[in-house]
């Protein structure tokens, strides 16, 4: 089982815009700040960004050459100085959660990008806060809940 983290070439803009609506759209069932566009998609506006701004890296995540996900890295200048990078998204396509594949992810980027992290969370995607608790032991990490 081969995982990997790819970066994302402004020219694979599309591919990342699809995964982002599957991403939203499942997000939207946490919170009503999210919506629909009329072209049936939702969107995030702020993709176009990752290519022009300095500390936005967005990553496929890979499973046998096949993309089967994403994670948006965060660098300074969008965090605060007692941390090194945050992971403000991270998706695998349903057909592949379950698997370790996310796990084996964050294990990977911790190992190549070491550092002092921040994870955004939405507190009510209950699997998703059981899926970091979970990284967070078996990586024998110290966590801290900050609500901002």
């Amino acid at each position: 089982m081969t995982v990997k983290l790819q970066e994302v070439l402004e020219s694979e803009k599309s591919i990342l815009r699809n995964l982002y609506s599957l991403y939203l759209h499942e997000l939207s069932k946490y919170t009503t700040n999210l919506d629909i566009s009329e072209d049936g998609l939702f969107h995030f506006e702020e993709l176009d960004k990752f290519w022009n701004v300095d500390g936005m890296s967005p990553y496929f995540i890979m499973f046998d050459e096949k993309v089967v996900g994403f994670l948006l890295l965060l660098e300074r200048p969008f965090l605060k100085k007692s941390n090194d990078y945050g992971i403000n998204d991270l998706f695998i396509l349903n057909k592949c959660k379950g698997k370790g594949l996310a796990t084996q992810v964050v294990r990977t980027l911790f190992e190549e990008k070491p550092g002092r992290y921040f994870v955004m969370q939405v507190v009510e995607n209950k699997r998703a806060v059981a899926f970091w608790k979970k990284v967070y032991h078996e990586l024998n990490i110290e966590s801290k809940k900050d609500k901002t």
